[in-house]
């Protein structure tokens, strides 16, 4: 959900009703995926290959709006399905966002509360028919942890016709520091869930949407303590990410994205001993979107991605070193509603070094937004 997006249609509409009851809106979307996936590397790191249906995600947003000025928004997701209370199954409850907004004038608005990072593309607007592709990427996966939240107050608003911003001071990552997954950004969110111990950080982007159909974003974060405050080891990191995502009128698209942390070392903690001190990621996806004959319904859309990026490697040896992976991936979308798709890919992966797994063959995917 793009920030203030789906939002703020629903506020458009629910601003015309007086009766208190009829400011209160729902929506939601959710994701079915069927992977079949051959691990070329079985014989390195046992066969990892997957032949699993899923249904990865059931969401239902709740808002409501007090007022022309305050407004409430909340989504709380179920992850795979089946949640078990012993913890025997994948599944998860979580509360994505659930946040307070206030109109500061025309252009500006504050918020608190736990909510989406304006980082990157998918963070930011992740309903699976906005984006091309089964799974989501393994750059705004890895490098940018999406999806994102944490706890916070922030601003946003229009500096001039097409120029926006976001500033938010919020919760941070709690990452390990060894274990089998040092420094892994995604590995260290605690989805504000009894986060004990965090230093606070800053995140802040500035994006252009002056042009129909362009966005052109770059944000920036600084952690000042990416381990978390309990210990005595202070690892400040510094994350910056630029992006481009064009929709042009006849139909071609482009998204491309370049992602990269910087993490310092502190007490002789350093993680550049499992080459962490770096990592980094980017991809370039062109596309191609038409309307079918009308006997077929809808639109459909072909693309195709390559993506580079850093991610641990989870072999005894080395022991959780970070490697370069790359990804190929062509398919194509079918939306017989706007807000309805079905979707095929296939995918090739590839790395520079002796990994644990790379995952060949095809996913499915069926998708919906209301």
């Amino acid at each position: 959900m793009k920030c203030g997006g789906w939002f703020s249609e629903e506020v458009a509409t629910q601003r015309e009703k007086s009766v208190p009851g009829q400011r209160t809106s729902i929506g939601g979307y959710g994701e079915l995926h069927y992977n079949n996936l051959n691990d070329d590397e079985d014989a390195i790191g046992g066969d990892d290959s997957l032949s699993r249906a899923d249904f990865h995600r059931f969401i239902i947003y709740l808002a409501h709006e007090f007022n022309d000025r305050m407004r409430f928004f909340s989504e709380l997701e179920v992850e795979h399905s089946l949640v078990a209370g012993d913890g025997s199954s994948a599944g998860e409850v979580e509360l994505e966002q659930a946040w307070i907004e206030m109109d500061v004038g025309q252009r500006h608005h504050a918020r608190a509360g736990l909510d989406i990072l304006p980082i990157g593309i998918l963070n930011v607007t992740h309903e699976p028919n906005t984006f091309y592709g089964v799974e989501r990427n393994r750059v705004e996966s890895e490098i940018i942890p999406s999806t994102w939240w944490e706890a916070g107050v922030s601003a946003y608003g229009e500096l001039a016709p097409g120029w926006n911003y976001d500033l938010v001071a919020h919760s941070g990552l709690t990452v390990e520091t060894d274990g089998d997954a040092p420094f892994r950004p995604r590995e260290g969110r605690l989805k504000v869930s009894q986060a004990d111990d965090q230093d606070i950080a800053f995140t802040g982007r500035l994006w252009y949407t002056g042009l129909p159909g362009l966005e052109v974003g770059v944000s920036g974060q600084y952690q000042a303590d990416m381990t978390g405050t309990a210990d005595d080891v202070d690892i400040d990191a510094t994350l910056f990410e630029g992006h481009v995502d064009w929709k042009h009128a006849s139909g071609f698209g482009l998204r491309a994205i370049y992602a990269r942390w910087e993490i310092g070392s502190d007490n002789g903690i350093d993680p550049g001993t499992v080459n962490a001190d770096t990592l980094e990621g980017w991809y370039v996806e062109p596309a191609y979107r038409f309307r079918l004959p009308a006997r077929f319904w809808g639109e459909a859309g072909i693309f195709a991605r390559y993506s580079q990026w850093d991610e641990r490697n989870r072999l005894a040896v080395p022991a959780n070193r970070y490697v370069e992976f790359e990804q190929a991936v062509i398919g194509f979308n079918w939306w017989p509603h706007p807000n309805l798709v079905f979707k095929f890919d296939a995918q090739w992966e590839d790395a520079d070094a002796e990994v644990d797994q790379l995952l060949d063959g095809f996913n499915l995917g069926v998708g919906y937004q209301f």
